[in-house]
């Protein structure tokens, strides 16, 4: 999908810029590659594409983003967790301190809105995104998780992207070098 107010203009049209003024070749990143060999030029930068990002729906994600359990304590009714008493038990809520937080790359917008993953179970991130920490129920869970997935297979940056009111790139150009990488695959 293409937005704004001109429509791309293929290469064998591509002549003049605003004004008529001669105008080189573009560089055409995942959405022009995306449109067909027409819209290549002599290079194309495919870039969030790769990851599995928008605007190449279908695209297989290829990032997944695991952090760290730390610690899981229970948060009794009328206690909080995190700066400014954003969150507080309503009843024993089993917590997970997870190292991570925005100096990682973890946008704060996604105080108490964020959901992290153990498999298939959804955890909410409660509280604020603090700069090395991240709060998480777990009260769901049959189990103390060793890891929790921001970013995984079946949620990708974009879906994480949405909550925080950004993009998927923005996000994934946000992540910190404190985190280890592992490359598997290819």
């Amino acid at each position: 999908m293409v937005s704004g107010s001109r429509a791309p203009v293929p290469r064998k049209a591509h002549g003049g810029g605003p004004g008529g003024a001669a105008q080189g070749p573009a560089l055409p990143a995942t959405g022009g590659v995306l449109l067909g060999r027409d819209y290549h030029y002599e290079v194309v930068r495919p870039g969030i594409g790769l990851y599995g990002g928008r605007p190449f729906e279908a695209a297989a994600p290829v990032v997944t983003l695991s952090l760290p359990v730390i610690q899981v304590r229970t948060v009794e009714p009328d206690e909080a967790v995190g700066y400014g008493w954003v969150w507080g038990a309503t009843k024993p809520t089993r917590i997970a301190t997870v190292a991570a937080g925005y100096a990682d790359g973890i946008h704060r917008a996604l105080s108490n809105r964020a959901l992290l993953w153990s498999g298939k179970t959804a955890c909410p991130l409660v509280g604020r995104v603090s700069m090395d920490l991240l709060t998480i129920d777990v009260s769901a869970l049959d189990h103390d998780p060793e890891t929790l997935d921001l970013v995984n297979a079946d949620h990708g940056l974009d879906t994480l992207a949405d909550v925080a009111g950004t993009i998927g790139y923005e996000l994934f150009t946000s992540l910190g070098r404190r985190y280890g990488r592992s490359y598997t695959g290819g």
